[in-house]
């Protein structure tokens, strides 16, 4: 048995979760609303203040799906409650950010500003010039956000130049050595 998949789901009070055919699951909540369409082998069932994940065999299609499928709504639960937040951070000498509007606009060393625009349901912050915050109610776009705005600029390891998570390590190595 999958020691995610097993687990049962805790849904706050404020959250519905409806379960229509073609295993549609779409879940309610105080920040938005989410749905999502799943497997149809895996069966998800909704008892009072929890929702159970189960699988019909114990097949190795099953057994991945299994697990997946619980996070997924986990996740989608915790979205519409909470929501999700990634935080950047810009290292460098004249790297900023800053809104214009809805859009987020980098200066990280090109000879032009970058323009970056969020999709519907996306917030970007700019709490200092140096620190971005996305918050939405998806996680998964969220993370996709932030994976394409570090992309702009990663981290390199020389100087360690370059947008990052908050909290994340680069890794330095030791530049040229003369002779």
């Amino acid at each position: 048995m999958s020691r995610v998949g097993k687990l049962p789901i805790e849904i706050p009070s404020d959250v519905t979760i409806t379960v229509a055919e073609n295993n549609l699951v779409t879940v309610k909540g105080p920040k938005g609303e989410l749905s999502r369409t799943f497997n149809s082998d895996i069966k998800v069932e909704v008892e009072g203040t929890t929702a159970t994940v189960t699988r019909p065999s114990d097949a190795k299609e099953h057994r991945a799906l299994h697990g997946t499928t619980r996070a997924l709504i986990a996740n989608m639960v915790e979205g519409v409650s909470k929501g999700f937040q990634r935080n950047l951070e810009l290292v460098g000498v004249g790297y900023r950010a800053q809104k214009q509007g809805t859009k987020l606009v980098l200066n990280v060393g090109y000879s032009h500003p970058v323009e970056i625009e969020p999709e519907q349901g996306i917030e970007i912050e700019v709490p200092a010039n140096t620190k971005i915050s996305i918050k939405g109610i998806d996680k998964e776009r969220v993370g996709a956000l932030a994976a394409n705005i570090r992309a702009v600029r990663s981290p390199e390891p020389y100087k360690g130049k370059g947008i990052r998570y908050e909290g994340e390590y680069v890794r330095r190595k030791e530049g040229k050595t003369g002779k």
